[in-house]
């Protein structure tokens, strides 16, 4: 079939809504450049002077980017109560201009206040943000009390503009950001097909850059649905429409990834781990041989590509023959009799092509879309049946919230002395290189600070942001000589560095630090104080702000990258093993339980695990073993909560697939699974663990003798019993880098 060629600007808009994910990004640099141009131009026609047109510039900044929440009116009211909170500790520092004893001890105080606070969520800690920001930009305009009628009126027109570029100009609600979203994970999953099929038909030379695309489009598509999941409860009308989209975001997903396995089966290898698909750098174990050319797999490459074209078919385009068309040929491949003649690996790619279209179209129906059933062929109308099914038994059950620590145990405790005795020795060595811009230490330690939890991760930001620091120094000297004293251009060039920070900010720390220099530096020439010593000094400070962050995480407190990484693996394994035994449980006969909510807290612990061992990870690190072990550990988690997920997608089709029924045997089969992840997560937490995990003979065997020969559906289904023996042996292979003993099998 000869695919329609689609319009550029639908082509264009699929691509930028898979490079930004809910246009977050562009959101966020837009909001904060337009507030800061809407603010200079009110300030300028007002007749305010470069200093004041440069601190309504900051505050405009620091009351767009403080902001954390997700709906309109909660952003109002924190909008609100941070113009207050930006005058007095501006007056605070003005007050304090010319007493640095007492100044410096208002300036810690407030620091400790600031993060402290974030325990009272995301409005204590834009408050925070706001009240430690002002202060700091005070210092950087020099405010002195005279100065304040013209500094209240500017920061009181930064927060007008800011209001009025967030409310009218560039305006975001939950369900819009929730709507583009989801157009991002389709786009996102059209790239993951699409990479999949490059992978089908590599040559030796291509492969592994093939299979490399194929993890980054998983990756990818995975960041993309915990996104989703994050704005669920703010973006949808009630519980249930949440938890429909929630479940079919989690099908397609997963059955995504599914088809990478088999397409990886399906290039001649006898036996692909999932491991290959999480793993990186990881060979393609057929690299070496020719993409197999021959009828069947070219009926695939047509059939992967008319799954890719019906994904990236509009929602609400979803009607007319050539869609019912591709819909139904594609489903087809469920019934077993319409598979082509082939190998059986390519067979098992078929049915996972099939699989994946109805997961399609179940999103397509979550969405709204996909109603048209006149040209239903039976496979399709089944499907649809299995859908309506599906969805009549969602149900919702409340959870407790889980214990917060107490004391100097609870996180923005701890961070609050920290920040607040890393600040203080940043005042004091600050002050010994300058006696007017030691605060740039103090803003360098405080920013080390942010959304880091242990010593490795403040280490690792602090050298992101010296290297970003560096190179923007060196920009700034080609800029402050090209610009010279142009106020206007100085301006635009500083709203476009603003732009650009906040779109790279969940890519590159080191960028955002580099357009931070940048823009400084051409804000000291329009203040006149540019100097090729000033941006030297920019250097010195930062490095002395990061240092004294370091010493101060390492030493006050401390959370060691080791202790912090072991707690988060902890996490993972037990929320791994939960997720495990309430599938189990379910495929076994077990009461319905609610699985969603457990598959997405392993998710986001295994994110969070994540991102804590990029210390250990990061290309500059000198212990090689160590963060190849790491990086070994983590693609592990990752295939066993790609089968855990798998599991529990199964166990949810229990009460309406006929062809999936319960079997008694899996408890007991998978109690061995269940007794490792137990003896693992006790070794990593330090507590008495049994002698060793346990290993033996395969989880199929120890059903019975009845398994062999059984039908393809059967009591158990050869899905689970594949995804049971996966997850068995990732669980095992933990063992080895983590240190934990193996017990000789009995017998």
């Amino acid at each position: 079939m000869k695919a329609a060629v689609r319009p550029a600007r639908a082509r264009l808009r699929d691509r930028v809504a898979a490079s930004d994910p809910g246009l977050l990004r562009l959101a966020a640099g837009l909001r904060t450049a337009g507030a800061i141009a809407l603010a200079i131009a009110v300030l300028a026609l007002l007749g305010t002077d470069v200093p004041h047109l440069v601190a309504g510039a900051l505050a405009a900044m620091v009351a767009t980017f403080a902001i954390r929440e997700k709906q309109r009116g909660p952003q109002a009211v924190t909008l609100a109560l941070g113009l207050p909170v930006a005058l007095a500790s501006m007056t605070l520092a003005a007050a304090l201009h010319g007493n640095v004893l007492v100044g410096d001890l208002a300036f810690v105080a407030l620091i400790f206040c600031a993060v402290y606070g974030r325990r009272f969520g995301d409005r204590g800690t834009a408050l925070g943000l706001i009240g430690f920001q002002i202060y700091f930009m005070s210092l950087f305009v020099g405010a002195t009390v005279d100065d304040l009628p013209e500094l209240y009126g500017a920061v009181a027109v930064a927060f007008g503009c800011s209001a009025l570029v967030r409310f009218v100009l560039v305006p975001e609600t939950p369900t819009g950001v929730l709507q583009r979203l989801r157009e991002a994970f389709r786009a996102r999953l059209a790239q993951l097909l699409a990479a999949q099929l490059d992978l089908l038909d590599a040559g030796p030379q291509d492969a592994d850059r093939a299979l490399e695309r194929v993890r980054e489009g998983t990756a990818r598509l995975h960041e993309t649905a915990l996104l989703i999941q994050g704005r669920l409860e703010e973006g949808t009308a009630d519980e249930s429409g949440a938890r429909l989209i929630q479940r079919r975001v989690a099908d397609a997903e997963i059955t995504a990834e599914r088809l990478g396995l088999s397409l990886l089966r399906a290039r001649g290898a006898e036996r692909v781990d999932t491991l290959t698909l999480h793993l990186p750098d990881a060979p393609v174990p057929s690299g070496g041989r020719q993409p197999v050319r021959d009828a069947a797999t070219a009926t695939l490459r047509r059939d992967l590509e008319a799954l890719r074209l019906l994904v990236l078919r509009p929602v609400d385009q979803a009607s007319g023959t050539s869609v019912s068309h591709l819909r139904n040929r594609l489903l087809g491949y469920r019934d077993e009799e319409n598979l082509p003649a082939a190998s059986p690996a390519v067979q098992d790619v078929f049915r996972r092509v099939g699989e994946a279209a109805r997961a399609v179209l179940g999103l397509r129906i979550a969405l709204g879309g996909a109603r048209d059933e006149a040209d239903d062929t039976p496979a399709t109308a089944r499907s649809r049946e299995e859908l309506d099914a599906e969805d009549a038994v969602l149900d919702a059950d409340e959870e407790e919230p889980p214990e917060q620590p107490q004391g100097l145990r609870r996180p923005t405790t701890r961070a609050a002395v920290q920040v607040a005795v890393g600040s203080a020795l940043a005042i004091v060595g600050g002050e010994l290189l300058s006696r007017d811009r030691w605060y740039w230490a103090v803003l360098t330690c405080w920013i080390v600070f942010l959304n880091t939890a242990s010593t490795g991760e403040i280490l690792v930001k602090g050298y992101r942001r010296l290297l970003g620091t560096v190179l923007g120094v060196l920009a700034g000297i080609v800029l402050a000589g090209a610009v010279g004293h142009h106020t206007w251009t100085a301006f635009a060039l500083v709203l476009l560095f603003v732009f650009a920070m906040f779109y790279s900010a969940p890519l590159s720390y080191t960028l955002v630090s580099f357009f931070v220099t940048a823009a400084l530096g051409l804000l000291y020439t329009l203040l006149h104080t540019y100097s090729l010593s000033v941006l030297v000094l920019r250097i010195e400070e930062t490095a002395l702000g990061a240092a004294c962050g370091v010493i101060a995480a390492a030493f006050v407190l401390p959370v060691q990258t080791d202790r912090r990484t072991n707690e988060l693996l902890a996490t993972v394994l037990e929320r791994l093993g939960d997720v495990t035994r309430s599938a189990v449980d379910q495929l076994s006969g077990g009461p319905p339980v609610e699985l969603l909510d457990q598959s997405r807290d392993l998710d986001q612990a295994l994110a969070d695990l994540r991102a804590a061992t990029q210390p250990l990870t990061h290309p500059v690190t000198p212990l090689r073993a160590r963060r190849e072990t790491a990086r070994y550990v983590v693609a592990l988690l990752e295939t066993c909560a790609y089968h855990a997920r798998a599991l529990a997608a199964t166990a949810e089709l229990l009460p309406t697939h006929p062809s999936i029924a319960a079997d008694p045997r899996l408890r007991r089969a998978a109690g061995r699974i269940a007794h490792n992840i137990e003896v693992i997560s006790a070794h990593v937490s330090g507590d008495h663990a049994p002698d060793g995990i346990e290993t033996g003979p395969s989880i199929a065997s120890l059903l019975g003798p009845d398994v062999p020969g059984a039908a393809r559906y059967g009591r158990v289904t050869d899905r689970v019993l594949r995804h049971l023996q996966r997850l068995d042996e990732g669980v095992s292979g933990l063992a080895r880098p983590l240190g934990v003993p193996v017990k000789a099998p009995e017998g």
